[in-house]
């Protein structure tokens, strides 16, 4: 008997999301063979960015380690919840395409940590991708958030929280509103 319903969350997750104004288009879900280490990817967007430039990926990712060692607890611990330790990260990974006039990283970090608040710390980053050896690189702006999912919480059927949906929403809206004028 499984003491967790990954799947399940997983849908929530999409259910609630779509609930605080974004628009899912996909889901994977991967097995590795070897360490069965599972992701569940989820590719959503703000709503009203559906044919805009922004990206949005969740990625949970699933350690066997980690569920075996909270299974193991549950079993042990009987009626009692085990202690609050056990987390599986939980990606948001924003992407842009290639821009032609790349903001200044510090100035656009600083402005996110704003909208993302102290709960959805960013790390804010370029990337620079070669189409060809003779071409100029193409450079693209990519922002993450990493939390952490409660496996306590997550088998009481709780939610990511409604703020950190919301935050997320924020920052995607605020590079949908700004990508314009830096893919120009």
């Amino acid at each position: 008997m499984a003491v967790l319903d990954v799947a399940g969350f997983v849908a929530d997750l999409k259910d609630h999301a779509v609930e605080h104004g974004f628009h899912v288009h996909d889901e994977r879900h991967f097995v590795e063979s070897y360490s069965l280490r599972q992701t569940w990817e989820v590719d959503l967007h703000p709503e009203e960015g559906c044919e805009g430039p922004v990206d949005l990926y969740l990625a949970l990712e699933i350690d066997p380690r980690v569920l075996l060692g909270f299974e193991d607890f549950v079993f042990d611990a009987g009626e009692h919840d085990p202690p609050d330790e056990f987390h599986f990260p939980l990606l948001f990974t924003w992407a842009l395409p290639p821009l032609g006039r790349m903001p200044d990283l510090l100035v656009l970090a600083t402005e996110l940590a704003g909208v993302g608040g102290p709960d959805v710390a960013l790390d804010v980053s370029a990337i620079d991708s070669y189409p060809a050896a003779l071409d100029a690189p193409e450079r693209s702006l990519r922002v993450v958030a990493h939390q952490k999912v409660s496996l306590v919480r997550m088998r009481h059927g709780e939610e990511v929280p409604c703020d950190t949906l919301d935050r997320c929403l924020a920052v995607s809206r605020y590079l949908l509103e700004h990508a314009t004028e830096w893919m120009g």
